[in-house]
């Protein structure tokens, strides 16, 4: 298993417990897919819990007013991009 695969792994175990999920499990989050509307269908709300959820794991500020953030939380894959490079 890559580097990268385990932190897609690890989000999408944070996403189910941080935001208690019940009827999902972190296997079944398929890493491509939108985390908003029509795919995990994650609001606002769960955006902000996730910021935080994120930034106390990895050890790095999710600012609310980047201009790549519909870019950085589109899916698990693209926010362990992030992560990757930005954690410390």
């Amino acid at each position: 298993m890559s580097v990268e695969k385990s932190i897609e792994s690890e989000i999408a175990e944070l996403i189910v417990e941080t935001l208690n999920l019940e009827d999902v499990k972190s296997s079944d989050i398929d890493f491509d897919e939108p985390l908003f509307y029509d795919g995990l269908g994650l609001d606002s709300i769960d955006s902000l819990e996730l910021s935080m959820a994120l930034s106390g794991r990895y050890g790095f500020q999710l600012k609310s007013d980047d201009p790549n953030n519909k870019e950085i939380f589109s899916s698990v894959r693209s926010l362990a991009k992030h992560v990757k490079q930005n954690k410390s």
